[in-house]
């Protein structure tokens, strides 16, 4: 279960500076790890003029990888920040993405069976 925390916390690490780098200025999240599966919820305002760009927070709906999940995770957080790579990373280590873009502030909530 250790990996499983420890990939949690890479997730956040990474959506907190995909999103810094888009300038955002106010962050929060939290991660729930339940018996079986875990959760992440996160929030982060964004500038107006940088809403085209989070068209790549698609990439987060692709299929689970437990392949690359296991050989790459630990690259989580160290790419480009702002790299639409790492969110494609993500994408290969959750289960399924709810994405909720609105005026000003996106919210994600990631989910991931263990």
């Amino acid at each position: 279960m250790i990996h499983e925390q420890e990939k949690a916390g890479k997730i956040v690490a990474e959506l907190s500076m995909y999103f810094m780098a888009l300038g955002a200025r106010k962050l929060s999240s939290t991660i729930t790890l339940e018996d079986g599966h875990g959760r992440i919820t996160f929030e982060s305002d964004y500038p107006p003029e940088k809403e085209e760009k989070l068209k790549e927070l698609e990439c987060l709906k692709q299929l689970r990888d437990n392949g690359i999940e296991e050989i790459y995770w630990e690259l989580a957080g160290v790419g480009s920040h702002g790299d639409s790579s790492q969110l494609l990373l993500i994408g290969t280590m959750i289960d399924r993405a709810e994405i909720s873009v609105e005026k000003g502030i996106v919210r994600l909530a990631l989910y991931k069976d263990y």
